[in-house]
């Protein structure tokens, strides 16, 4: 992927969404991280239109150099799936071929990336964007996986990781081969020392031999498609996600925490945060997208444990506040050195993989603390000006009586509070 600007400090809100239909359930977490812009999207769809209602339709897409193009895949690759001869030859009364379909997937990913060549914005050279796209197609029978790129998706089956994608990289032997076929070459492990995915959806400057087809370019939209036949007594979950959640967390790691977290959370969309905060505080810098669907054999939410994740972020509220009230941390230190801190005085069970999934909650409190802070600040500088200028006090004594009042407030505010 083509490198980013780095923000000061990461934006950690998230776009949150979850779902249910044809059963199975969803949640969906998107977060910009450190990146200047968030240039990820997601699509989501539990019952397709028409004679495909049985079939659901999940993808991510990381886009780069821009957002143009990873937001058109998300609204438009499932149409041209859908607009291809072979997915409106399928005849729902009949077991469908698997062949067709998976040229259908095929046919609509060139067609997609053919459509957006001729955008006028991308035409003109304008837009320079493209995005990786991986996406599942879950019918009754079967999971089609399609990849172009280095999101992955992943398949956890009897608690553990039964299939995977495979990343599309430069170094990868039959990609390398292309590339230099197409007058290209793999420098520091990137296409031409720059793109460091070997196929993608739109990136046009990459692709612009007249002469080669749309797989054999320098940089290919052609999916690598994988068809697996469903075991629904055994099959649990599938988990889409971008690179900045790989880049921190292996499969067996994301597989691990997944079928733990799954147990001490009833929303999936929270999940996904957890999973996405872990990959943060643990040093993802680029924007995180991830997409977990669950299958009616996936783990249920024990109460017991529920209740004791529960307990835990009540502990670490008390310990954050009581380490900013003894002045161990500011509101404005490092996160990491914050989470540290907390990992060696807690004396609560952490959850397996450490502190890192609850760094959002953490955070939380800190920014909640610096803006009480700042509020407190405000009130007295006020109170402050108004002392002075209705008694003349000199700036000490003003200034005391104007903290005893905020703080006479606050004590109010709280005795209110505690009898309502």
């Amino acid at each position: 992927m083509l490198m980013g600007a780095l923000l000061d400090t990461p934006r950690t809100e998230k776009f949150n969404e979850s779902g249910v239909g044809n059963n199975l359930r969803y949640g969906l977490s998107s977060m910009q991280g450190w990146r200047v812009s968030m240039e990820d999207a997601h699509c989501a769809i539990t019952q397709l239109p028409g004679n495909l209602k049985d079939w659901s339709f999940f993808a991510v897409f990381d886009g780069h150099a821009g957002a143009l193009v990873s937001e058109l895949c998300a609204s438009e690759l499932l149409k041209c799936i859908v607009d291809t001869e072979e997915f409106k030859r399928i005849d729902p009364d009949l077991a469908p071929s698997i062949p067709e379909i998976q040229q259908g997937i095929r046919e609509g990913f060139l067609a997609l990336d053919e459509r957006l060549r001729n955008l006028p914005e991308i035409a003109s050279g304008k837009d320079r964007s493209g995005s990786t796209a991986v996406c599942v197609l879950i019918t009754p029978n079967h999971i089609f996986f399609a990849n172009c790129g280095d999101s992955r998706a992943m398949l956890i089956r009897d608690g553990k990781v039964s299939f995977a994608t495979t990343d599309h990289k430069p170094v990868h032997p039959t990609e390398k081969e292309r590339i230099q076929k197409a007058g290209g070459s793999v420098i520091i492990q990137r296409v031409n020392g720059s793109l460091a995915v070997s196929r993608s959806i739109g990136d046009f400057s990459y692709k612009t031999d007249r002469d080669l087809p749309p797989t054999q370019q320098l940089i290919s939209p052609e999916p690598e498609i994988t068809v697996i036949d469903r075991e629904k007594a055994s099959d649990q979950m599938i988990v889409l996600a971008c690179d900045g959640i790989w880049d921190v967390l292996s499969n067996d790691n994301l597989c691990e925490l997944l079928l733990e977290r799954v147990q001490r959370l009833d929303d999936l969309s929270k999940v996904c945060d957890e999973a996405i905060d872990y990959c943060l505080y643990k040093g993802s810098s680029d924007n995180m997208s991830m997409v977990l669907v669950a299958f009616d054999p996936a783990p249920k939410v024990d109460p017991s444990l529920k209740a004791e994740d529960e307990k835990l972020e009540e502990v670490l509220e008390r310990l954050t506040n009581k380490g900013l009230e003894n002045a161990f941390f500011a509101p404005t230190s490092k996160i990491d050195c914050v989470l540290n801190h907390l990992q060696n005085v807690c004396d609560f069970p952490l959850p397996p993989h450490g502190i890192y999934c609850k760094g959002g909650l953490v955070q939380r409190i800190l920014d909640d603390y610096k803006t009480s802070s700042s509020s407190r600040r405000a009130l007295e500088e006020s109170r402050l000006l108004s002392l002075q200028k209705l008694f003349g006090l000199p700036d000490n004594l003003a200034a005391t009586a104007a903290a005893a009042s905020v703080e006479k407030q606050g004590n109010c505010d709280g005795d209110e509070t505690a009898d309502a």
